[in-house]
């Protein structure tokens, strides 16, 4: 029956107004496009004695054509099918060698082209360095030799990365990683017609579980698992290969430090249709380096049966690790509180150690008051044992002494103090080669290093002794005010000389090798790295400080176009860009945090390219959600973004740089659901841009962010942080942007598309981009063009040209 021309007129009239624009790739005005486009500087890595620098050059973005490769995506992972491997990696592109004695740089020869590496180590002696090289088909096992500078592929069976490349050298001509097993082309096939229907039951188990993406679903994705993470393990003398036990599903695979023990930890079907591979049923054993089983330590559940809560875990064995001071002990920590924090005991955690050759009983270590969160070791006198509460904000550090079995309190403080972290130990390589604590001035202090160095002034980091008997931290070099500058290596604690990262506004970072001990040493020199970003010099940047209407002091880091004079080119519009975080203090939140003497680094996911195009850009204002009363910080969530925001509004007013009236939010993840909730409640905004976000938090029922109750504990609390709840309210321009792949967990592209629809559905001016083969984090060039294309055109229309 053909249609009537009424009919066809009313089809029309229909699709007319849902139609969408068929919209080709753009681009950005010319310096934002040159921004993103700029070639990043290079990585660098140092020896332990300061006598050679590795330089590691990268690319610039990938294309979306490399993007939409073939990718399975399975038990919480994406994989290459072609070269089991992770399919989105960043490469280094390059690798020089500059000796630091006499300052002359050297390309490596005998790299493979074009150059895709990743997983760089130094060997224990320091004269070679491993890199894994990620091909189209395959991926491959190479070597520098620092003498020679040449590099040359010392595997003949292809590396299993699908899990992670870990590549562990045993000694200067050992290497200990993981081999396939089957070529790609032997991988099971899908069948057309399936055995039949996916299921899965639960007979009474209680099984809170996460919102993970990517989890196996059907039969068939079971076995692309198990044929894609099968491996190896191979250990390779001087490019001789010898496989080590049977093929397994490894999820680790670390040598003993005197190199005569294998820890393992490999997979156990079932796999779950819950969590990920990392938490699939396990078992936990040692074999010797030649591949003989010495001792299965444990078999372990998967983690679907985790209890709900932060600071809650499974009544099992859990942190198997070696201790780096001795030759062969392994240690691992079990709850005394049946995995259940809120459990009244004295200790929630204890930690035990079992030495070679692994045939006695456990020995009982320490236990801790809080959840066990690891141990930095030192020697048969001193280790560092770490615990804390995620859901109060708290970290302990205790001195363990192993060889009396003395554990006594260092000190104690918020995860959320910035001024009072004392920084962490300074380490070095002992006679194993592993990374232990240093101890100076005769055992009595520890060096600590603060590279973040928080303080009213902004960030100053520091390099610190720290009194084990005084407990107390005396600070014996700090980063000048002048400009930002931290340790990245102490290479002779004596002495004190180091690797130091410096930069000014107006100086790119550049590393130098200098005395920390004398005052007046400027260092040398051993990088020149240039200006990246011409397109930015002469736009200014200074810290601002406001204080919000219940006196919680705010910062952010404000930047003004290049020549802009405030009297004469009158209030900017004005673009705010921002991330919330919860805090159970007040005074913690009033913390300053950065620094205004930090070269500006450009990144895909930040708001500075705006300043260039005649913006006033607030980054990194701060948005803290603190706790009031006998409550926690998200019972006035709403609230108190209402009040950081208009703070910030009313600041760059008051400076005379803001227009009011003329002010757009945005936000990447939780920033994107901070700025639909802006739009939602508030008037205070012009227009929005909301990336990659939640906005109904009934999708993450068990949890989400830092807040642990549960959608059944409190609906109410899920209803009115979820700006979905009040689409009808946003009635301010909206653009929202998502990656059809996000695989970050709650943020499942569905909720920028209901949103959408709501906002549409009650007459709101919004706008729907959708990135091709984007995951949470974006990265292809074209993609990332069009965003910030798509960013500026929005920006321009509803603030800066806005009536």
């Amino acid at each position: 029956m053909k249609p009537t021309a009424l009919a066809m007129l009313f089809l029309l009239f229909v699709c007319g107004i849902f139609a969408q624009d068929a919209v080709s790739y753009q681009m950005p005005p010319a310096d934002i496009a040159a921004l993103l486009l700029a070639k990043p500087t290079p990585g660098v890595s140092i020896n332990s004695k300061g006598t050679w620098l590795l330089l590691s050059g990268r690319n610039t973005y990938p294309s979306v054509e490399e993007l939409a490769r073939q990718e399975l995506r399975i038990a919480g992972l994406r994989i290459n099918p072609q070269n089991f491997a992770p399919s989105r990696l960043n490469f280094i592109s390059s690798f020089t060698l500059e000796d630091i004695g006499t300052g002359k740089t050297y390309p490596v020869e005998g790299l493979p082209q074009p150059l895709q590496a990743g997983n760089v180590n130094w060997s224990p002696g320091e004269g070679k360095i491993a890199f894994a090289q990620y091909n189209a088909g395959s991926v491959d096992l190479y070597v520098i030799n620092v003498a020679t500078k040449r590099a040359a592929r010392i595997n003949k069976t292809p590396l299993n990365a699908v899990l992670g490349a870990d590549i562990a050298w045993m000694d200067d001509h050992t290497l200990l990683y993981l081999a396939t097993v089957k070529p790609a082309s032997a991988a099971p096939p899908k069948p057309l017609m399936p055995k039949g229907p996916s299921v899965q039951e639960n007979l009474g188990k209680t099984a809170p579980s996460a919102t993970y993406e990517d989890l196996i679903k059907t039969p068939y994705d079971e076995q692309l698992f198990e044929f894609y993470a099968t491996a190896q393990l191979v250990a390779n003398k001087d490019g001789v290969e010898t496989p080590l036990g049977k093929p397994a599903i490894y999820l680790q695979a670390e040598p003993s430090p005197d190199e005569k023990y294998i820890l393992l930890q490999t997979v156990n079907k079932p796999f779950s249709y819950l969590v990920t591979a990392y938490n699939f049923a396990s078992s936990v054993s040692i074999i010797t380096s030649s591949g003989k089983v010495v001792k299965t330590l444990a078999v372990l559940p998967s983690a679907e049966g985790t209890p709900s809560g932060y600071d809650n875990t499974q009544d099992i064995p859990q942190n198997f690790d070696w201790r780096a001071d001795e030759a062969a002990v392994i240690t691992w920590s079990h709850p005394l509180d049946s995995g259940l924090i809120k459990k009244k005991v004295d200790y929630h955690d204890v930690v035990y150690s079992l030495a070679a050759p692994f045939t006695g009983d456990a020995k009982e270590l320490f236990k801790t008051q809080m959840r066990y969160q690891g141990a930095e070791w030192g020697n048969d006198s001193l280790c560092f044992v770490f615990e804390g509460l995620r859901a109060k904000q708290t970290q302990r550090v205790d001195v363990f002494k192993p060889g009396t079995g003395a554990i006594d309190k260092l000190y104690e403080r918020s995860t959320n103090d910035a001024y009072n972290n004392p920084g962490t130990p300074v380490t070095h390589a002992n006679q194993y080669h592993r990374q232990v604590i240093t101890v100076v001035d005769n055992g009595t202090n520890i060096l600590m290093n603060n590279t973040t160095g928080s303080s009213p002034k902004g960030d100053l980091p520091f390099l610190s002794k720290y009194n084990l008997a005084a407990k107390k931290n005396e600070i014996i070099w700090r980063c000048s005010e002048e400009y930002y500058e931290f340790v990245g290596a102490v290479i002779d604690p004596v002495k004190l000389t180091a690797l130091t990262r410096r930069e000014t506004q107006t100086e790119v970072p550049n590393f130098y090798l200098k005395n920390l001990s004398s005052a007046g040493d400027a260092g040398k020199q051993l990088t020149t790295f240039t200006n990246p970003y011409p397109q930015l010099v002469g736009v200014t940047h200074q810290k601002v400080a406001y204080k919000r209407a219940d006196s919680v002091n705010l910062t952010g880091d404000l930047y003004l176009p290049k020549g802009y004079d405030k009297d004469k080119d009158g209030p900017l519009p004005v673009l705010m860009w921002a991330y919330p975080r919860e805090f159970n203090s007040g005074s913690d939140a009033s913390q300053v945090r950065g620094s205004k003497n930090r070269f500006v680094t450009i990144s895909w996911a930040g708001p500075i390219f705006w300043v260039t195009q005649g913006y006033a850009v607030l980054d990194n204002a701060e948005m803290p959600i603190v706790a009031g009363e006998g409550q926690k910080p998200n019972d006035t969530f709403v609230e108190q973004l209402e009040l950081n925001a208009k703070a910030a509004i009313d600041k760059l007013a008051q400076m005379g740089v803001g227009d009011s009236n003329r002010v757009a939010v945005g936000g990447h993840s939780y920033g994107a659901f901070m700025t639909a909730n802006l739009l939602a409640h508030t008037k205070l905004f012009k227009a929005g841009i909301a990336r990659s976000g939640a906005y109904n938090r009934t999708l993450t029922p068990f949890g989400f962010q830092n807040e642990e109750r549960t959608y059944w504990d409190d609906p109410n609390l899920y209803y009115n942080m979820s700006p979905f709840s009040f689409a009808n309210q946003i009635k301010t321009p909206l653009l929202l942007i998502h990656g059809d792949a996000d695989d970050n967990p709650g943020t499942f592209p569905i909720n920028s598309e209901r949103l959408f629809n709501a906002v549409k559905g009650f007459g709101g001016t919004v706008r729907l981009v959708y990135l091709p083969y984007e995951a949470h984090s974006y990265r292809g060039r074209e993609n990332l063009l069009h965003m910030l294309w798509e960013m500026n055109q929005w920006l321009d229309t509803y603030v800066k040209h806005a009536k």
